[in-house]
């Protein structure tokens, strides 16, 4: 019995969609997540199947530790020596452990709405 070339092609697209789908990138629910130095940051509405590296370092002009995600073209998340910025928007200093979330265009920390910083940090 030959199987339905249409069924048969539905299976391999379904298995290669799941497998594409990890803890830190869920291609199905858009949904991408990375340590950010204590931090757990959450982007949705990213569908990308691979997802760059987060990058780290130490400001040469200050010395302070930053990180730098940016998993989809409309999310670029940077903490700076706990501060948070998205998209070039400063929020609020972060505490350690704290949960970042961008979620199509909010950005929440520990679930309530990031407070915006009066200037860049």
């Amino acid at each position: 019995m030959n199987p339905n070339p249409t069924i048969a092609m539905t299976l391999v697209s379904l298995l290669m969609l799941i497998s594409s789908c990890s803890r830190s990138n869920n291609l199905l629910l858009g949904r991408v997540e990375a340590k950010l130095g204590t931090h757990t940051v959450i982007v949705t509405d990213c569908y990308q199947t691979s997802v760059p590296p987060t990058q780290a370092g130490k400001d040469s002009t200050d010395g302070s530790t930053f990180y730098h995600f940016t998993p989809c073209l409309d999310a670029d998340v940077v903490i700076r020596n706990e501060w948070l910025m998205v998209n070039r928007r400063a929020y609020e200093r972060l505490s350690p452990g704290d949960t970042v979330i961008v979620d199509h265009g909010q950005v929440l920390v520990n679930t309530h709405l990031a407070q915006s910083a009066p200037e860049t940090p």
